[in-house]
């Protein structure tokens, strides 16, 4: 099914910054938020006529608490991974 030209559509945020704090099982805690990169409209449903949109996001991760016990030293010529 087709909707024809996706039109980039401006838009502002409202209600401030959303981070969810999550506390992992392991002891460590991080948070996480989801940005708004981009609105398309893509067209109208020709079933129903209402608007159809395409949101570009990605989430930003932040670790905030570390166990200690989950920290190990890199060794000489050793990479993480």
């Amino acid at each position: 099914m087709s909707y024809g030209t996706p039109e980039l559509v401006d838009f502002e945020e409202e209600g401030g910054e959303h981070w969810i704090t999550l506390k992992l099982k392991d002891g460590a805690v991080i948070k996480v938020k989801t940005e708004i990169a981009g609105v398309l409209r893509m067209g109208n449903d020709p079933n129903t006529g209402i608007p159809v949109y395409a949101v570009q996001a990605t989430n930003v991760i932040r670790l905030v608490t570390v166990p200690k016990d989950l920290m190990r030293k890199k060794q000489p010529g050793e990479t993480y991974g």
